[in-house]
């Protein structure tokens, strides 16, 4: 997979992400956390660091499933946060995000 720096730091995360709004809002009832779990875990292994979330989206039930998942690969993937749909910060994954 390729990757890409993000921002002005030190940050590299894959050049595709997965966006994650559609986990647990948007696109009907939030979806089975079970199954969305598996889905973080198996973008992951096949090099996706990069997850897009935001604290609307659920309002932060989004952000707590992606840190949930993403808690195990500590380290090993980003998160982008979003505000009101703009981006305001990137952080490594820490189970809570």
């Amino acid at each position: 997979m390729q990757t890409r720096k993000l921002g002005m730091g030190n940050l590299e995360v894959s050049a595709i992400g997965l966006g994650c709004m559609g986990m647990s809002w948007s696109y009907g009832p939030p979806k089975d956390k079970k199954e969305m779990i598996a889905l973080l875990h198996a973008a992951l292994e096949r090099g996706v660091t990069f997850f897009d979330t935001a604290e609307v989206y659920g309002p932060l039930l989004n952000e707590e499933l992606v840190g949930e998942a993403l808690a195990p690969f500590r380290g090993k993937s980003s998160s982008r946060r979003n505000s009101g749909g703009c981006p305001t910060r990137a952080t490594v994954a820490s189970g809570t995000l």
